[in-house]
């Protein structure tokens, strides 16, 4: 069987599971927004590759991921460090682990390792992966002016050859840096920039997870869409719905290669 027949089965098996299985009916139902399969199929992710996922948060992709790389790959799961200072962060990566151990068929396999930019960098060993992905990841480092670091530890995991996937908020081209910290939307000019600094080449763009409903011009940024649905308190029920309606944010999903 060719690895892309391989693929498309066990992505087929990882976005159809049941309740009982890895993906909650909840993450399925954001599957119209977030494309997973397409996404997958653009990045070239195989079920034999090394993967690092980054800030894996709840584990939304990892439900698919792990049960896809655990027969001949390996997954690594990048997560906020277990003594982080921050409440979320260490709140994040306890859920985290309990979904592991509750699934020991699905996750025994995974390895948890600590990402903090810009002091705790070592995110799988060096020149080990195939692939390192981020979803919806870079304004949370430019936050603390780490975004830079981030990406140069990414190239350091990759393997030449290995491919760099990047899935973030895409802002207008007229947002400057602090209005993308302030946003959460990040101009796809800066990360390619990040990215070609790091030293990889920029291989292309998809439009798999764009969204023109979204306007970026919201009173709480990207957090006003779902699934935050962080409205003013005194938003009626038609603003409301406006903001459901839209659905998740327009978003970039991009390629970039670390040569040989």
């Amino acid at each position: 069987m060719k690895i892309t027949t391989l693929l498309l089965l066990l992505l087929s098996f990882c976005l159809t599971c049941t309740a009982n299985e890895p993906r909650s009916a909840d993450n399925i139902a954001r599957d119209q927004y977030r494309h997973p399969k397409l996404t997958l199929e653009f990045l070239d992710v195989q079920p034999h590759h090394t993967v690092v996922e980054i800030w894996p948060g709840s584990g939304w992709y990892s439900e698919i991921l792990a049960p896809m790389l655990r027969a001949k790959g390996q997954f690594y799961a990048a997560h906020f460090p277990a003594n982080s200072h921050i409440k979320f962060f260490r709140s994040s990566r306890t859920k985290f682990e309990q979904k592991v151990k509750l699934m020991p068929e699905i996750y025994d396999k995974v390895s948890i390792t600590n990402f903090a930019p810009p002091n705790q960098l070592s995110i799988a060993p060096a020149g080990s992966a195939d692939r390192v992905l981020t979803f919806r990841n870079v304004h949370n480092w430019m936050k603390n002016d780490s975004e830079q670091e981030a990406f140069n530890a990414f190239y350091q995991a990759l393997k030449p050859g290995g491919i760099l996937g990047v899935v973030e908020h895409r802002a207008p081209d007229s947002f400057n840096l602090q209005k993308m910290v302030d946003s959460g939307y990040v101009g796809q000019w800066y990360v390619i920039k990040l990215a070609e600094q790091a030293g990889f080449k920029f291989v292309g763009a998809s439009s798999i997870n764009a969204n023109i409903k979204d306007k970026k011009n919201h009173p709480n940024g990207v957090w006003t869409l779902p699934p935050t649905l962080r409205v003013p308190a005194d938003t009626n029920k038609v603003q409301q719905e406006k903001y459901r309606s839209i659905g998740e944010s327009d978003r970039m999903t991009l390629k970039f290669l670390k040569a040989k």
